[in-house]
């Protein structure tokens, strides 16, 4: 039997109350059954993410595997149906699923991750051209992200008129255009839904794979917004906010040769989610106090930096905020 990590015992338990405390108590019982049935034996120790747990282990047939076992929630269902159908172009090989514990036998990469290169130039062309190769026909049955469309406008609307916040009305509107104009017209294509630098990993097979997806159909520049909003804190560290960012959208636009403008909306849209989610909950690297006041600030100066293209915009609040240098300018990703 595995032992699962207290960390992720701990963190399962704090987010999935009872619920989670049962499944755990059952997942080593069902990582057994996973092994015995698939003909594989335990390689290293146990790994975990957020929401699941990682078993290396060597099989006959593929050699090196892992097994990946997760909570089961409505947002985990259409990953191996990702898999199979990129079926290793730019993501990692599906080799066997059991649906029925949300689990996958996988090919075993390696621990490093994008989120590690230091030039942020080559981090996002590497994405970029993952986000490229993953843009496939869309198979039948998978979440579409216009489905999205009237939550979206609805949660915007929502949070507009509840929360207290600074964002001026025309960023806000642009953040609910984008969900209706560009929600509305998305290609059929299979695109990876979380991408940022930690969900893609350094491998043999190929220099970097994705790992994983969610498995919505639609636009792929939709995942450069989620690309960049995962690494806007890092930008702080430039010069000029306002260029890098815009420089951002520019590299990872040409890489996964996809047009830049709704990268830009689709950027804009996340940030403006991202700067409502923390007013209401908080994120994953600040919960509440003067770290978590700081990043949503933050997050309102990237959507109105955000709103225009840059040919367009005078100096912005976030590129003051990139000067502070006494900000305390946290590292790691939200989970907005």
């Amino acid at each position: 039997m595995i032992d699962v990590p207290a960390e992720f015992t701990r963190s399962t338990i704090e987010r999935e109350g009872e619920s989670g405390a049962a499944w755990l108590a059952a997942l080593p019982g069902i990582v057994q059954e996973l092994l015995e049935h698939w003909e594989c034996v335990p390689d290293g120790a146990v790994m975990h993410g957020g929401i699941g747990v990682v078993v290396p282990v060597r099989r006959r047939a593929e050699g090196a595997a892992v097994l990946k076992v997760s909570f089961p929630h409505p947002a985990n269902v259409h990953e191996p149906d990702a898999f199979a159908a990129w079926g290793g172009r730019g993501a990692v090989l599906l080799h066997e699923r059991a649906d029925e514990h949300f689990a996958m036998l996988l090919e075993r990469v390696r621990t490093s991750t994008l989120a590690e290169v230091e030039d942020g130039d080559e981090l996002l062309m590497v994405a970029g051209r993952i986000n490229r190769r993953l843009a496939v026909p869309a198979p039948p049955g998978l979440p579409r992200l216009w489905e999205l469309t009237d939550a979206w406008v609805e949660q915007l609307r929502m949070d507009a008129g509840e929360l207290t916040h600074a964002l001026p009305r025309h960023v806000v509107d642009a953040a609910t255009a984008t969900a209706r104009e560009l929600g509305s017209t998305q290609p059929d294509l299979l695109i990876h839904g979380d991408l940022h630098p930690r969900n893609i990993l350094r491998a043999d097979r190929e220099p970097w794979l994705a790992v994983d997806p969610k498995g919505y159909v639609g636009d792929p520049a939709y995942d450069g917004g989620t690309l960049l909003k995962s690494r806007a804190l890092t930008l702080l560290e430039a010069d000029d906010l306002r260029t890098a960012v815009h420089r951002s959208l520019d590299v990872f636009a040409e890489a996964a040769e996809v047009d830049r403008e709704r990268v830009r909306r689709w950027a804009q849209f996340h940030a403006v989610q991202a700067a409502f989610w923390g007013r209401r909950h908080g994120f994953r690297i600040a919960r509440s106090g003067p770290r978590l006041h700081w990043i949503v600030e933050f997050a309102d100066a990237l959507a109105e930096l955000l709103t225009e293209p840059v040919q367009t915009r005078a100096r912005s609040r976030g590129h003051r905020l990139g000067d502070n240098k006494k900000a305390p300018a946290p590292t790691g990703r939200s989970d907005a």
